[in-house]
């Protein structure tokens, strides 16, 4: 008895297996990844540089993505340096308190465990902000204007600090035992929880609230946002409205759909011990190609976005 509770007590790192043997392919993909990460990071950098440099960007629409580039800068950051170490080497050791650190910064930079990162909240506003300009356009510059942006984004970012701080509280109470080897390239809730010695029973009903409140709610408020623009457009009694208004509110949707549409595959799948492989594979989907599809969908897809950066150049 004294043998294990110093073995749970005296944890001081743990143990990223990664992805396992990936039979020489380690380095192609480290190459691969690596290129998609530098990608990722120039992309969000270069819609943040243009929007602050473009004078005619400055507007509600564009302040809302500044801020989200800079939230997926961040979360790339967190979540992607962490993934060649796992594909060079098969073991990649972290302290405990780095782990709590970077699960902290992760839950609240992207939507995981609870689902309440902040990435939830400014899709809600920006689709907000979208269904003001098409739905109700005579009123948008009273609606939205700088105070009333500034209030948004601010809930955004302050609801996606406080929104994990229950579970994380729930979650490292919990006692750990020997078998400190996480199986995924980062750290992951499930994972986590289940190198617990303890009853997980709190914190596993603590995720399941804190993902139908902060997570549910914003996927359900941004679908009615998107369903009434969508209506609003298809009403529009000329083709060249019609295909004005579609090119204003296309990328969004598009990120809306990529974003939503990954964690669907990812939580939908049925987990088990037979398929986690192939959900750390899944995970990709939402931790590297949904935020390397973004900028390009918001620089492509947008024709104000596009003029500024040739202006730029």
């Amino acid at each position: 008895m004294a043998s294990t509770e110093e073995n749970m007590t005296q944890i001081s790192e743990l143990i990223l297996l990664g992805f396992g043997d990936l039979h020489g392919l380690q380095y192609l993909l480290f190459g691969v990844f690596l290129v998609i990460y530098v990608v990722t990071l120039m992309g969000n950098i270069v819609i943040l540089t243009v929007i602050l440099a473009d004078c005619f960007l400055h507007s509600p629409m564009y302040f809302f993505l500044d801020h989200f580039s800079f939230l997926e800068f961040g979360y790339t950051t967190t979540i992607e340096p962490m993934m060649p170490r796992t594909l060079l080497s098969p073991h990649v050791p972290i302290s405990f308190s780095g782990c709590a650190c970077q699960f902290y910064l992760f839950i609240y930079l992207f939507i995981f465990a609870a689902l309440v990162a902040t990435e939830c909240f400014l899709l809600v506003v920006m689709s907000y902000d979208l269904f003001i300009a098409i739905c109700n356009p005579l009123h948008y510059s009273s609606i939205m204007d700088h105070w009333g942006c500034l209030q948004l984004a601010g809930a955004s970012w302050m609801a996606g600090f406080l929104a994990p701080i229950l579970l994380m509280f729930h979650i490292f109470r919990l006692t750990f035992c020997a078998a400190s080897e996480i199986d995924h390239f980062f750290c992951d809730v499930k994972p986590i929880v289940k190198l617990a010695y303890t009853d997980t029973q709190v914190a596993e009903m603590t995720s399941f609230i804190c993902t139908s409140l902060f997570a549910l709610g914003p996927f359900l408020l941004t679908l009615a946002s998107c369903t009434d623009i969508i209506s609003t457009i298809l009403r529009i009694p000329s083709v060249t409205g019609k295909q004005r208004a579609f090119s204003t509110c296309s990328s969004h949707l598009t990120v809306v759909s990529l974003y939503y549409g990954t964690l669907g595959i990812v939580y939908g799948f049925p987990s088990g011990p037979q398929n986690e492989d192939l959900l750390k594979l899944l995970s990709l989907l939402y931790t590297v190609l949904t935020p390397a599809l973004n900028p390009i969908i918001y620089t492509l897809r947008n024709r104000n976005v596009k003029v500024a950066l040739r202006k730029l150049m």
